[in-house]
């Protein structure tokens, strides 16, 4: 099954006809994982991407996004992705900035930017200039702070709620019952690296001592031998119930509620009964007298 994704065309020398259209303007060029990305100087921005959509046929813009690095002097890098429609190809051109040092506008090649630039100004705080709206665009009216920051926390400086005794929504500063901008995720189980708060004030415990080691187990005895008779046990007859003699005296003897064993010889024939008399019935009396 394929990839969701439209595929992209690969042009063999792609990567050198656009060094030649960037010319002096280039900085570095990347090729990983079929994506190119090239640097160019920060001032000449303007004149690279418009070469790239009247030359190198990239008419469009498709996003523009920034990356922070607070290692590095300049710490923003701002990434243009443009798309050639004609050739079916994607670029990245980026350029690098710092907090005071602004980046020239690309609204006059595609209008579009205008919005673009105002996330990475609100997400960043990257200043562009010859942006006439550069506004914030996805944080709340009075936020303070870049969110995409590397050094902005994760849990905010500000947190907001309803108030049911204004009725409106206030801010209030956050508010945690655990520090968990420190937190480091370490088990006190396992064993921290650290003294835990509370534990310097107490006096070093001895260990617990070692357990004895438990006594191993006692051996399995060997099963008994069967013993052995001279006669077997049977039960041929009723009588032989195997609980003694006094047992089979007893169950020789005859219940009273036994049946009776017929006669050899009866009128109706050798070995037969003789049937019992039927019983007489009683007739149901009649409405009209006895019965």
């Amino acid at each position: 099954m394929g990839h969701s994704a439209p595929k992209i065309a690969t042009i063999d020398g792609i990567a050198d006809e656009i060094a030649g259209v960037l010319g002096a303007s280039l900085i570095e060029t990347v090729d990983h994982a079929d994506e190119l990305s090239f640097t160019v100087a920060r001032d000449d921005l303007v004149s690279a991407l418009t070469a790239l959509r009247d030359r190198a046929q990239y008419q469009q813009l498709m996003e523009i996004a920034g990356v922070d690095y607070p290692e590095r002097p300049d710490r923003f890098e701002v990434c243009y992705h443009l798309l050639s429609v004609t050739r079916n190809h994607r670029v990245r051109v980026k350029v690098s900035t710092d907090e005071d040092t602004p980046v020239p506008s690309v609204t006059g090649i595609w209008p579009v930017a205008g919005w673009l630039e105002r996330e990475v100004f609100d997400m960043y705080g990257v200043v562009f200039s010859g942006n006439t709206d550069l506004r914030r665009i996805l944080t709340d009216y009075g936020f303070k702070g870049h969110p995409q920051r590397k050094d902005f926390p994760l849990t905010g400086y500000v947190e907001l709620r309803y108030s049911e005794e204004d009725k409106r929504v206030v801010y209030e500063p956050v508010k945690l019952a655990q520090d968990f901008r420190s937190f480091d995720f370490m088990s006190p189980w396992e064993g921290a690296q650290y003294v835990l708060p509370g534990d310097e004030k107490a006096p070093a415990a001895p260990g617990a001592p070692t357990p004895a080691p438990a006594p191993p187990p006692p051996a399995a005895a060997a099963p008994a031998s069967a013993p052995t008779v001279d006669k077997p046990k049977v039960t041929e007859k009723p009588a032989d119930t195997g609980a003694g003699e006094p047992a089979n005296t007893e169950a020789e003897k005859k219940s009273a509620r036994a049946p009776r064993k017929p006669k050899a010889e009866t009128a109706t024939g050798e070995g037969a009964a003789v049937p019992e008399a039927p019983k007489r019935t009683r007739k149901p009396k009649t409405p009209g007298g006895d019965a």
